[in-house]
């Protein structure tokens, strides 16, 4: 005998690209949504009963036209609205909704910000997951491919040693990552703006942190993040360690001040933790 014991389904990568021209200026919002429902779909699954099924078709029409109506000026509040709309639908118990938003910057025509165009820089994305259900909604955003690297104030030494270690200590080295981060919001936030002072946040504790290790500007960055915006009661951090090793040259004859480098993609180090904020 088989029992069906979860189940989910829902739309994926909805393409969303909303141009805000209600101002002189143009706005552009760049957004991929998934969707995804839990309930009583039992029948659908085992009895090829597709009476309680909502199309995916229809979630993704859904979401254009609740973007045709809503002004998008958060991703989370519009996931907030995506979800209450879903989750009013009958069978469907829990609903879960995840944006991903592209970033674009206002090009620069003669010195001054051009009003319609725009430029996107690297693959940094922010994102979004709302989850509704009777109980209420949990909001948990974030940003993706952050990328940054220093050249000083970075140093591992005083490590574990055995017989298999064969990395030196360093006191001067290269410290880059791609940034990842997730936090959660307490019940009734509204102020989703926080998360710019977040990863504003997040880069200047990198960038002038004295760091002895990837995790302690890990750490050092969490706290900051949490002491941004008092709204988030958590954050979680990963952090892969984009290796830069020192070039040896001096079978060429020459020397090399921490000059010269050899960026390296695989293996490298993958750090991840998460700070929560204390209760007083």
């Amino acid at each position: 005998m088989a029992v069906l014991s979860w189940n989910r389904y829902g739309k994926s990568g909805i393409r969303l690209v909303k141009v805000r021209r209600a101002r002189g200026a143009h706005d552009i919002v760049d957004l991929t949504v998934d969707v995804q429902l839990e309930g009583a779909f039992e029948t659908v699954y085992v009895d090829g009963d597709n009476g309680p099924c909502l199309a995916t078709d229809t979630m993704k029409n859904a979401v254009y036209a609740i973007a045709r109506k809503d002004p998008i000026e958060h991703p989370e509040t519009f996931a907030l609205r995506l979800a209450d709309h879903f989750v009013g639908k009958p069978a469907v118990a829990r609903v879960r909704i995840s944006v991903g938003e592209q970033r674009w910057e206002r090009l620069s025509a003669g010195g001054r910000p051009d009003s319609h165009a725009f430029v996107q820089g690297g693959g940094e994305q922010w994102t979004a997951v709302v989850t509704r259900d009777a109980q209420g909604a949990r909001i948990v955003s974030g940003l993706t491919h952050l990328i940054v690297l220093k050249t000083a104030d970075s140093a591992f030494s005083g490590f574990s040693r055995d017989e298999f270690t064969t990395l030196p200590d360093t006191e001067d080295r290269i410290l880059a990552t791609s940034i990842t981060a997730s936090w959660t919001y307490r019940e009734g936030t509204t102020d989703f703006g926080a998360r710019e002072r977040i990863r504003a946040a997040l880069l200047d504790t990198f960038a002038t942190h004295k760091s002895r290790s990837v995790q302690h500007t890990l750490y050092a960055m969490g706290e900051a993040a949490l002491a941004a915006s008092s709204d988030a009661t958590e954050i979680t951090l990963s952090l892969p360690n984009r290796h830069h090793l020192l070039v040896d040259l001096a079978p060429l004859g020459l020397d090399n001040p921490n000059e010269i480098f050899v960026a390296t993609d695989q293996p490298f180090g993958l750090i991840e933790a998460t700070i929560k904020r204390t209760l007083a």
